[in-house]
């Protein structure tokens, strides 16, 4: 069994990188993080478009307790995005307006990292690497860069495998 951490940029290949990672004939647990913003046609193309390029195989499970799901087992796990997950999490915990962050975040982050430990399957994590650029002009921004740093690298450190996505290029960290 195998714990690859898959990061990389907007646009880096990391999404595909890591789909090819698993057999596509083969059945696998596709947790989509994304929520549905029915008021936003753009961010329900782009997942229209992930959702039409997944194999037949493939069972897409759309559940935002990712760490339930990598705990419950049932065959091999894809999770994409963390990005994504961490931005609804931050959410439901009010985290943008918030004067600290609230503790369900680290409450949050030390499950899913406690879980993915323990996963009883093949496991490929996505997440987006936001720490090559310039410090964000807003508290929010900050706020999801280095909360979003902080859950990457406490996965990393879980992980057997570590892989960054760079101009589509794969470097391979751990």
């Amino acid at each position: 069994m195998t714990r690859t951490l898959v990061l990389g940029g907007t646009r880096s290949g990391k999404s595909r990188y890591a789909e090819d990672l698993l057999p596509a004939d083969e059945p696998l647990r596709y947790l989509a993080t994304a929520r549905h913003l029915p008021d936003d046609p753009e961010w329900s193309a782009r997942i229209a478009a992930h959702r039409a390029r997944r194999p037949a195989a493939w069972t897409t499970l759309e559940d935002t307790d990712a760490a339930a799901v990598v705990r419950a087992g049932g065959g091999p796990l894809l999770v994409d995005d963390l990005a994504t997950w961490l931005t609804g999490e931050l959410d439901d915990a009010g985290a943008w307006d918030a004067t600290e962050t609230p503790a369900a975040i680290d409450a949050a982050v030390d499950e899913l990292v406690a879980a993915v430990r323990v996963a009883p399957d093949r496991l490929v994590l996505v997440s987006a690497e936001v720490g090559l650029g310039v410090v964000p002009a807003t508290r929010a921004g900050r706020l999801f860069r280095d909360e979003l740093g902080a859950l990457n690298a406490a996965l990393a450190g879980v992980c057997d495998e570590v892989v960054l996505l760079v101009a589509g290029l794969p470097l391979r960290l751990k």
